[in-house]
């Protein structure tokens, strides 16, 4: 148990990329009295490796995006500078690995005709998009799915669907029927950084680069933490707050105060009943947090004792269609990265999730063999080891990452970011472009730090007075 006698200038709730980022901000400028509070053991938040299989996995971020765009990814600039392994993930052969949900190969003509359409659709929502704005009508938007129908390019076939899922569900963690158009098309991380993407496979994670943030303002310890600043196992359930100062109170029992609060839970978590406001939030703030949406996107890892897959340039990837969209549809195969490790891992998102969220491991274990026989042939052996996050059900997530739906207004979310009193918002939902990545986590965080020390500046300035 602790409690602060002497109010901070800032307590940030939240130790992941944003809370980070902020405090970096904040020690920048010469604001050294902040507290950070972590509901868990480390930092990081949704960027967490794990031990698994004798390698270090990624349950939550796992690809830098960027390479040959407008603009740098700091992330991606990071992870050069402290030589984080990252590997290019290639699609492009994937039209010769896509089953059937009986097993046996698609024709890759099949495949590729598939492909074709889903670009052809993503080509005219992007140029619907830019019309969209164009008009200069604020609230006029439409979901992906309503997009296709204009198109008359709408997925009928099974294939379809699956190619569908791996163009928008597995980007978005939501299907196409509630995502914006607007907001998501053309993506932003994209147009900004280049269309690569690289899977980090690092014995340090993804988390490495937070830790090399953390280092610019925290004291460490042989790679850890050891800033008296820093509060692990401090879930935040109640926040008291006014125009002048936060008081904040822990499970445990602690107490905080601060001049200013900086929020950066999940948006899954501020929809919860985790942390309780007083005086309750206004509605127009509560509205903007509960009509956002955070998605959940899950890697599940398997391990076994020999390779049955093909293996080989152009053999990472592999796709399984299935007559229930999303159903252990995404495969990757890990010898590139870790080589005679014997692990892949299949991702679903969304309702699959849940899904699988809700079932005991063997029971997943039990579908996956069966999906993964009827790929690769009755006699491969059984999965040794199995890793499954569980985002969703995790009360201090509650997803992976945020997803704009159809219909958000621009204005909304200018107000899921706004700051009420002495309490400011932040985290990669609060970035009105790159949310759900953790770029638009970094640079919420560092916007949000930059608003609370023009209010230190101010308030400082009055007692001068």
């Amino acid at each position: 148990m602790a409690s602060s006698a002497k109010p901070a200038s800032v307590i940030i709730v939240g130790a992941g990329m944003s809370g980070i980022s902020a405090a970096k901000q904040l020690q920048d400028a010469g604001i050294n009295d902040f507290v950070i509070l972590e509901a868990t053991d480390r930092i990081g938040g949704r960027i967490h490796k794990v031990e698994f299989g004798g390698h270090t996995v990624e349950q939550g971020a796992n690809w830098l995006h960027g390479v040959g765009g407008l603009e740098k990814n700091p992330m991606f600039e990071i992870a050069k500078a402290i030589n984080l392994k990252n590997y290019y993930s290639d699609f492009s052969q994937v039209s010769l690995h896509t089953y059937k949900q009986e097993g046996g190969l698609y024709p890759k003509e099949e495949v590729e005709a598939a492909l074709t359409k889903a670009k052809s659709n993503e080509e005219f929502g992007t140029e619907l998009a830019k019309t969209l704005s164009d008009n200069h009508v604020v609230d006029d938007d439409m979901s992906l799915l309503a997009l296709e129908r204009l198109n008359h390019m709408e997925p009928k076939t099974p294939l379809e669907k699956m190619i569908d899922f791996y163009s928008f569900d597995g980007e978005q963690a939501e299907s196409p029927t509630v995502t914006s158009l607007k907001h998501i098309l053309p993506r932003p991380e994209c147009v900004l950084y280049g269309e690569g993407a690289y899977f980090v496979a690092d014995q340090r994670g993804f988390e490495g680069i937070v830790h090399e943030i953390a280092k610019t303002c925290l004291a460490y310890k042989d790679d850890r933490v050891i800033d008296s600043r820093l509060y692990y196992n401090k879930a935040v359930t109640e926040i008291e707050y006014s125009e002048t100062g936060a008081t904040i109170k822990t499970e445990d029992g602690s107490v905080f105060h601060a001049e200013t609060a900086i929020l950066s839970p999940s948006v899954g978590v501020l929809q919860s009943d985790l942390i309780t406001f007083k005086p309750q939030l206004p509605l127009w703030k509560r509205r903007a947090i509960d009509e956002f949406s955070l998605g959940t996107y899950t890697k599940i890892f398997l391990k076994f004792p020999k390779k049955f897959w093909p293996t080989g340039p152009g053999t990472e990837f592999f796709f399984y269609v299935h007559e229930r969209r999303g159903y252990y549809a995404i495969w990757q195969q890990l010898d590139n990265e870790y080589p005679g490790s014997n692990i892949m891992f299949v991702t679903v998102a969304d309702q699959e999730s849940i899904r699988i969220e809700q079932q005991p491991d063997e029971e997943t274990k039990a579908e996956i063999m069966e999906v993964l026989r009827k790929m690769f042939g009755k006699d491969i052996p059984d999965a040794t080891d199995i890793m499954i996050p569980r985002w969703n059900s995790d009360r201090f997530y509650r997803g992976t990452f945020s997803n704009w739906p159809a219909g958000y207004t621009d204005e909304k979310h200018e107000h899921l970011r706004a700051s009420i009193g002495s309490l400011y918002f932040t985290g990669e939902h609060t970035h009105p472009q790159l949310f759900g990545y953790v770029d638009g986590a970094y640079f919420a965080g560092i916007d949000t730090a930059k608003d609370v020390i023009n209010r230190v500046i101010r308030r400082q300035g009055s007692k001068n007075i």
